[in-house]
């Protein structure tokens, strides 16, 4: 077999690159692995009685609104953090973004309470379990969200690990907001963060095993 053959054998039936492949390898991992962190909350704690009464409250909504700020933040530097090369510049601002305003809101909600419910609002009454609770329902989407970033032949697999953890906490997150009864901001900013960063350090630590391509 000649030069020319040989290459045209290996052009046969070549097609062209999904241009929209990331987008869809994210997407059903976070549809999927999102539908299991629910259904898994739902199994372990169950829905909060009065939801019907929190999907009206403002309040509820800006609970919900920093896991999914979050989430989206950790997805913008995720996709770049998946393709080999491809630098992340200021996205990095995105996530750090939602973390800072839950400390701004809970410095200010610790200012203006008593001195003697400062630390009531911190601890709430559920802090010895809520970031674990967290963690395991990270899991579904941990699995579906590594299963997409190792199809993109990520280079930086610490970082990439991280960020995934990262993303599938803030996912859980979410799932976990309607179960949690705990209302307070301080509560928030320092347990539901506690509770993301889990996932995130042990993606940082597993990230050059599970993402290895």
């Amino acid at each position: 077999m000649n030069t020319d053959d040989f290459i045209s054998m290996l052009a046969t039936g070549v097609k062209p690159v999904d241009r929209h492949v990331q987008f869809k390898r994210f997407a059903q991992a976070i549809i999927v692995g999102g539908a299991g962190s629910f259904i898994l909350m739902v199994m372990l704690f169950g829905i909060r009685p009065d939801i019907g009464t929190m999907l009206v409250t403002p309040l509820f909504w800006f609970k919900m609104a920093f896991p999914l700020a979050l989430a989206t933040g950790s997805l913008l530097v995720l996709t770049r953090l998946s393709r080999p090369g491809a630098r992340i510049g200021k996205r990095w601002i995105a996530p750090a973004t939602p973390v800072l305003v839950i400390w701004i809101a809970a410095l200010a909600v610790l200012a203006a309470a008593p001195d003697s419910e400062r630390l009531n609002l911190i601890m709430g009454f559920s802090w010895r379990r809520c970031p674990f609770n967290i963690a395991i329902l990270s899991i579904p989407t941990c699995v579906t969200i590594t299963w997409a970033v190792r199809q993109l032949a990520p280079t930086r697999l610490r970082p990439a690990g991280a960020v995934a953890g990262l993303l599938a906490g803030s996912v859980a997150t979410v799932a976990y907001c309607l179960h949690c009864p705990e209302m307070g901001v301080p509560f928030w900013a320092m347990w539901y963060l506690l509770g993301i960063v889990i996932p995130a350090v042990l993606g940082a630590v597993a990230g050059p095993w599970l993402l290895r391509w």
